[in-house]
């Protein structure tokens, strides 16, 4: 299957997933995640106690606020960074206008003794955490320091940070709960979100939306892209893999790529299924396509039918002929064709086929005359069962049918249906059906215990079907070329005009007659014209 122009076979689509996942995570990491993205960092949270009992530490374990010692006093250090590509300003932080703070750092077990900004990556930040009334410096109004239900909260305001700017907070702690020398829980950092809000564009919002997460310093990669990149990595390793121990077959020089339309013989429609199967995966690199459903042949007239249609309505003018359709016919076309070439392809072995029920295996020529002659009415005259002939025939057009006029019936036709449907046919008397194709004929031989049709000899089914020998000559390829066998004919490949050297039908023509495609013909019993003594003439010798 072809989607823009690209084949997407398996080793195509790890390729276009190879691609993709880069760019996928490069989307995701630096424009949905790091758009607007508020990160902080616990730089440092221990204990003010020393494990190693020094004297010089003892001053940081005694120290006090408002006259009593503080129990297990910690230091907590605080980066707050814009780690986007967006400028964050006060809008972003998405609490209602009147609350002034923007992030909130909660300290279960801990009370916050005091705070201090101890950086800052650009001198104006300042004015977010202090201001001056009445001469007097003051903390801003979303900056400060609560006790909530036994949690000790640090606000932070809603600082406006430009692409990589950061601030850090320092502060003191003593604990308020829990045991003794217990290790504290971690802070927590929140940022408020408002509700209510209109749900109109809401992905463009989420998009927009301002996010709190965790920084580290000289981290590897976010848990995203460690994901991405171990995708890459895998499909990475796939293709690798295909490549080096599943390598690509090319197409051979010679092959061409495009749709080709087949028609005409039933009978000769097995082998060149076969062929076009066999072509189309050879030069599947190429996009080669020969589409075949159970329609596609119907009989070697309707075939030259639709060729013919199918010229016309393409308005070919001049030289150049179809390069897309071909049609395969049991012997030369009959009547005006002037438009269409024939190229002769092999010679076919044909063979009458009876049901066995009838009892015969082995009639003369002449009794087979006589029996579509109607002058046999009966398999007991002609050494069988006591069972009515009843003949199935192809429709007119049939190109077996008009080879088993030609070669077995001196050019006399055989006889007009009495019926329209086989199972019609009276059971006590002789009769005579037609069918359209040859799967038609075999089976319905196969259900008539007085059948007789005639068939192209690979297509007989093992089963209750028996190819009859005529002369006491079986249908052989040898006995074709001795002369002893009658029932044969050549197979013609009709095209509308000369197709062009570069198109599909020229290269599957070559195919056929030159190169793999006749192997495969030789296979269903058919003799390739180029293994003849005249290929041109196409006849046995």
């Amino acid at each position: 299957m072809r989607t823009l122009g690209v084949e997407l076979n398996f080793n195509n689509i790890v390729a276009i997933f190879s691609v993709m996942i880069p760019v996928l995570a490069f989307f995701w990491e630096f424009v949905v995640i790091r758009r607007k993205r508020l990160g902080y960092r616990l730089q440092m949270d221990t204990l003010a106690t020393d494990t190693a009992h020094a004297p010089s530490a003892d001053v940081l374990a005694r120290m006090r606020d408002d006259g009593h010692e503080l129990v297990e006093p910690s230091f907590v250090l605080v980066r707050i960074e814009n780690a986007g590509w967006r400028e964050i300003v006060s809008g972003d932080y998405l609490t209602p206008p009147d609350d002034k703070t923007g992030i909130r750092v909660l300290f279960r077990d801990r009370r916050v003794v005091g705070m201090a900004v101890t950086e800052l990556s650009q001198p104006t930040l300042r004015h977010f955490f202090v201001t001056t009334r009445d001469g007097r410096t003051q903390e801003t109004d979303g900056f400060g320091k609560d006790w909530e239900d036994g949690v000790g909260v640090i606000r932070l305001p809603k600082v406006t940070l430009n692409p990589g700017a950061h601030y850090k907070v320092l502060a003191v702690l003593e604990r308020r709960g829990g045991s003794a020398h217990a290790p504290f829980p971690p802070p927590e950092f929140q940022a408020a979100v408002t509700g209510g809000m209109d749900h109109s564009f809401a992905w463009v919002r989420w998009l927009a939306r301002l996010k709190l997460a965790h920084t580290e310093s000289h981290t590897f990669a976010s848990r995203p892209a460690v994901g991405g990149l171990a995708l890459l990595a895998a499909a990475v390793l796939v293709q690798a893999s295909l490549t080096l121990f599943f390598p690509a077959k090319p197409a051979p020089l010679d092959c061409v790529g495009g749709t080709l339309h087949l028609s005409g013989s039933t009978a000769f429609a097995p082998a060149v299924t076969a062929a076009a199967r066999q072509y189309t995966k050879l030069c599947e690199a190429k996009g080669a396509d020969i589409p075949i459903a159970d329609g596609t042949f119907q009989s070697s007239t309707d075939g030259l039918t639709t060729l013919q249609q199918a010229g016309r309505s393409a308005g070919i003018k001049g030289d150049t002929g179809l390069g897309d359709r071909i049609t395969f016919t049991d012997g030369p076309a009959e009547g005006n064709h002037a438009q269409l070439l024939p190229r002769p392809v092999v010679y076919s072995l044909f063979a009458l086929v009876v049901n066995q029920d009838a009892g015969v295996r082995n009639l003369s020529l002449q009794q087979v005359r006589d029996i579509y002659a109607g002058k046999v009415a009966n398999w007991s005259e002609v050494g069988g069962h006591d069972v009515p002939v009843h003949l199935v025939n192809r429709h007119r057009g049939s190109g077996t049918r008009n080879a088993l006029e030609q070669r077995v019936l001196a050019h006399r036709p055989v006889p007009e249906a009495d019926v329209n449907d086989c199972a019609a046919l009276p059971a006590g008397k002789y009769g005579v059906c037609e069918v359209t194709t040859t799967d038609s004929l075999l089976d319905a031989v196969s259900a008539d215990r007085g059948g007789l049709g005639y068939s192209e000899v690979s297509s007989v089914p093992a089963g209750n079907l028996v190819k009859l020998r005529i002369g006491d000559m079986p249908p052989t390829l040898e006995g074709v070329e001795q002369g002893t066998y009658p029932y044969w004919q050549t197979e013609y490949a009709y095209t509308y005009g000369e197709p062009p050297a570069g198109s599909i039908a020229a290269a599957f023509l070559r195919y056929l007659t030159d190169q793999g495609g006749k192997d495969i013909l030789r296979e269903y019993g058919n003799r390739p014209c180029s293994e003849t003594r005249y290929p041109l003439e196409c006849r046995p010798t």
